[in-house]
């Protein structure tokens, strides 16, 4: 009689597994990406990866995509919550209930976490996805937009990722970007018929989010002459202009090239001031690296005190392609044993000077132990049998020579510093 298998379970579309030959590279890069802030004086915040989804319909933005198609709510005791599908908004809302509104300014913070947003699953965008980012709140200077932005570069160079390209924009103070939404509705409104269901939409609940789309008919007038114009010469307030001017001139005078891209506006309610991508032409269609920009007015939308505040987020998947990763570790020994407690603690020993050691678990004969050292890849086997524990020794075999020499356990370990 045939026996029926049982079906395996598979990870969700859209997600996907870090399996340990990888971990060791996410964990290395955002080791390097947290020492570059933290050199910087930025500290590490952690955030829930659900909040009540009030906070993301408040603070993203009722009228955008996040909040409309892509956010995962679920009722519980009668109360939405949502998993997060950005950094930002939980970090404002612990900024604000937490009291670190109260201390000293600016307050300089990362995190990183996973973020979840339903949308087609494709190459470089994921429905479980992860983030690294940073937020600088309390100051509205073009000094601290510059310091920012410094700090994501940093970041990508300490990577070691090529191809790095900035783009800046500014969308000026809010009052600018009420204008500039107007402005947009009053040219766009002749072509409405023409435009794609969502863009229909979006031209009530908001019209910046157009200039997205990716419908061809769409895209098309968009590209077009009448929007570049449009782009090219509205008329921001003297303060956005002055500030935009002041940024640009820090990144000239340290030679930071970068490209103004009128185009470039950001979809997030919450955005005023300084918009910026990095972007990497090794990435193709999908060539953002890091999306930031300054959120004057967040603070104060979620209840907290009127707080300028500016940051940035990068995907760590899309980091992970691009970033030059370090050589998987070094297994420096490997323990071949009879003797499981005085194998543990030797282990131990090592390990406390910093050694990577394993031990054998399968109490096999001593030829099948050292076939597994060298399936292992360990530079070293230390044998410890009956007759070593009797005589205080270990016999230590360079694998890759077949070198093998008996020392006492004391002077071993002595010569490992």
């Amino acid at each position: 009689m045939m026996m029926m298998s049982t079906p395996i379970i598979q990870r969700p579309k859209g997600t996907q597994d870090v399996l340990p030959a990888q971990s060791q590279q996410w964990f290395g890069l955002l080791a390097k990406a947290s020492a570059v802030l933290e050199s910087a004086n930025y500290t590490r915040i952690d955030t829930p990866i659900f909040e009540n989804t009030s906070l993301f319909e408040r603070g993203v933005g009722d009228s955008t995509d996040i909040v409309n198609k892509e956010m995962y709510s679920f009722e519980k005791e009668g109360r939405s919550l949502t998993l997060r599908p950005e950094g930002t908004a939980g970090v404002v809302r612990a900024y604000i209930e937490q009291g670190l509104h109260r201390t000293a300014k600016p307050v300089r913070l990362y995190y990183a976490g996973a973020m979840f947003r339903y949308e087609r699953p494709q190459e470089g965008r994921q429905r479980q996805f992860h983030q690294f980012g940073s937020e600088l709140l309390g100051l509205d200077t073009p000094q601290a937009d510059a310091e920012v932005i410094l700090q994501a570069i940093a970041v990508l160079k300490t990577l070691n990722i090529q191809g790095v390209e900035l783009h800046l924009n500014t969308v000026g103070t809010p009052e600018d970007r009420l204008r500039f939404r107007e402005a947009l509705k009053t040219l766009l409104a002749p072509h409405l018929p023409e435009l794609c269901e969502d863009c229909q939409r979006r031209f009530e609940q908001n019209p910046i989010r157009m200039l997205d789309c990716k419908v061809t008919t769409c895209k098309t007038i968009y590209d077009g002459e009448l929007v570049e114009t449009f782009l090219n010469t509205f008329d921001w307030s003297a303060e956005a202009v002055e500030s935009f001017k002041t940024l640009c001139g820090i990144l000239d005078k340290l030679n930071i090239a970068y490209s103004v891209n009128r185009r470039m506006v950001r979809g997030l309610d919450y955005y005023t001031g300084t918009v910026f991508e990095l972007t990497s032409n090794q990435l193709g269609a999908q060539s953002a690296v890091c999306g930031g920009g300054r959120y004057n007015r967040l603070v104060e939308t979620l209840g907290g005190p009127e707080t300028p505040a500016i940051g940035w987020a990068m995907g760590v998947e899309r980091l992970m392609k691009l970033a030059t990763h370090d050589e998987p570790p070094v297994l420096d020994f490997y323990i071949v044993t009879n003797q499981p407690a005085e194998a543990f603690a030797l282990a131990e020993q090592l390990r406390a000077k910093g050694a990577r050691v394993e031990v054998d678990l399968t109490h096999k004969p001593f030829g099948k132990q050292l076939a597994q050292a060298d399936k292992r890849k360990a530079v070293h086997a230390l044998i410890l049998g009956d007759s070593e524990v009797l005589k205080k020794q270990v016999e230590v075999k360079k694998l890759e020579s077949g070198v093998q020499t008996a020392f006492s356990t004391t002077a071993f370990l002595a010569s490992l510093g």
